[in-house]
């Protein structure tokens, strides 16, 4: 009886599919949210409004400083604060900042809160723990034979051949432009 890799290659290619396909999501993800660090933070929505306040006076204490929050916002809880510069108050708020021109009484509240989905897959995306290195390395390694295993299962004229070796090459052609246009 003869072997039928064929058989097993399309069922390790289905089966490592089934297996790997919430890791392969959560890389998706968050890689398409890496590549746009520049246009937002994956992990925080930061939220800016200015606005300007009344300043109680020239160097305000904790309990100035809590009513001045009050102006601002019921839901504001204040933590602490200081003086950068002479003109300049920063206010630890709960979930954020408020920085206030001592002179000018213009105000800036930035709020943050976790952004949903996106800052967990990010978290899993740089391998928080020994253990879930070693599973993104067996999900790498399954990359490895899925990428194999899929170019072998299609036959004849859309096959390794014929159009999937076309394919295959400029699978490979577009990131070696690129390293070499960025390079060299």
């Amino acid at each position: 009886m003869a072997f039928k890799w064929r058989k097993w290659n399309r069922a390790i290619h289905r089966d490592f599919g089934y297996l790997f396909l919430g890791m392969t999501l959560i890389y998706a993800l968050s890689g398409i949210a890496l590549n746009h660090l520049d246009y937002w933070d994956p992990n925080y929505i930061v939220q800016r409004k200015e606005m300007r306040v009344t300043v109680p006076s020239e160097r305000p204490d904790k309990k100035e400083v809590k009513a001045l929050l009050k102006t601002m916002g019921d839901d504001i809880v204040y933590k602490k604060h200081y003086f950068p510069s002479k003109e300049v108050m920063k206010v630890f708020i709960k979930n954020g900042t408020v920085l206030v021109n001592l002179k000018t009484g213009n105000a800036l509240l930035e709020r943050t809160r976790r952004r949903p989905l996106f800052r967990e897959v990010n978290y899993l995306h740089y391998n928080p723990i020994k253990y879930w290195t070693w599973f993104s390395d067996i999900f790498a390694g399954a990359l490895i034979i899925l990428g194999i295993s899929g170019i072998l299962i299609p036959r004849g004229d859309k096959g390794i051949t014929r159009r999937g070796a076309w394919m295959t090459l400029l699978g490979i052609i577009i990131p070696l432009i690129y390293l070499f246009v960025y390079f060299y």
